[in-house]
């Protein structure tokens, strides 16, 4: 009975020293994320899909065909300053879909309690973000602002604040930085994909994610 409580408290030892280390890591590259940073972290491998053309006809994707049915149903919604409406539950699952093999980062935008007011403490992070995807080798493709608190409170409340959040974050993009509306969609998630799941309340999970989704903005 000793050995197996032993057992017990040394996994969990374990455990939570590695949710610290993981923790302290994002942190400490948060804090210290430059514009060349999220820059080099969105940089797709291969151009946007519609951003090259061949002399032969491309081969059938299925999988790049579906992203793009996707990318042009939210755009439908993402025309203006403020979006139509946001994603749907079900559409929150083909974003999150999508964006599994995508360049990607995760950035640490802060906001006021209960609150998606973007003021002085967001502003660095939003000046470097804003820095990079105005980049002239991001122009034409389409990001996804996506959302994320950390696992306090309700579902729906979380949800909905982090959509206020993500949306947010992308008028200051289109305000201050010019960016095209259709350019950038917006997603809450709340709590439904935390980051560090094994320690739901850790600030790590209080995050804003930025995915480049390698498809053209264009129509």
């Amino acid at each position: 009975m000793k050995l197996t409580s032993a057992k017990s408290g040394i996994r969990l030892y374990v455990q939570t020293a590695a949710a610290a280390l993981l923790i302290a890591a994002w942190s400490s590259s948060s804090l210290a994320q430059t514009t060349d940073d999220i820059s080099r972290a969105l940089q797709p491998k291969t151009p946007a899909a519609g951003l090259t053309r061949s002399l032969s006809a491309p081969a059938p994707n299925p999988k790049a065909d579906a992203e793009k049915q996707l990318i042009r149903k939210l755009q439908t919604r993402s025309i203006g300053i403020e979006p139509t409406a946001p994603p749907t539950a079900e559409e929150r699952v083909e974003i999150a879909t999508l964006a599994k093999d995508k360049p990607a980062i995760d950035l640490e935008i802060l906001f006021d309690y209960n609150s998606a007011v973007v003021g002085p403490k967001a502003v660095p992070a939003l000046v470097k973000l804003g820095n990079a995807l105005a980049q002239p080798q991001f122009k034409g493709t389409v990001f996804l602002i996506s959302g994320h608190t950390d696992a306090a409170g309700g579902a729906e409340y979380n949800q909905i604040l982090s959509q206020r959040r993500a949306q947010s974050v992308r008028r200051t993009l289109i305000e201050q930085y010019g960016l095209a509306p259709e350019a950038l969609i917006a997603t809450g998630y709340g709590k439904e994909q935390l980051k560090v799941p094994q320690d739901p309340l850790a600030d790590a999970n209080r995050r804003v994610q930025i995915v480049n989704t390698t498809v053209s903005a264009g129509r």
